[in-house]
């Protein structure tokens, strides 16, 4: 009982988010990029897995915090399409446009409860 009393102390009310959020600081701490390099790093990752729109909506805002424009992950895209093929780039093309009309829906979700 006391473990799970000690446990349940350092649990959050997003266990799965801070917990990625935690792997994705420790990340960008060790890795010898710089931030906006990193993240093009990610995004290729992101598209070389097939990851779910989920993923890119977590990596866009940070993404964009660099530096980062569309047209550059764009350009990621065209440079992995090669390696990947062209299902993961559609995919993940796919997958970007579903995130950032979340995004966009959120946001203007919020404008509207603000007047």
């Amino acid at each position: 009982m006391a473990d799970t009393i000690r446990r349940e102390d350092h649990m959050s009310d997003r266990p799965l988010i801070d917990t990625l959020a935690e792997m994705t600081a420790a990340s960008m701490e060790r890795a010898s990029l710089v931030d906006r390099e990193l993240m093009l790093v990610r995004i290729a990752a992101l598209a070389a897995v097939g990851a779910p729109p989920a993923s890119y909506l977590l990596n866009l805002g940070a993404a964009a915090e660099t530096g980062l424009t569309l047209e550059d992950v764009q350009g990621v895209l065209i440079a992995v399409a090669p390696i990947t093929g062209g299902p993961r780039v559609v995919a993940a093309s796919g997958g970007i446009f579903t995130a950032l009309g979340f995004a966009l829906d959120v946001e203007a979700e919020a404008d509207a409860g603000t007047e």
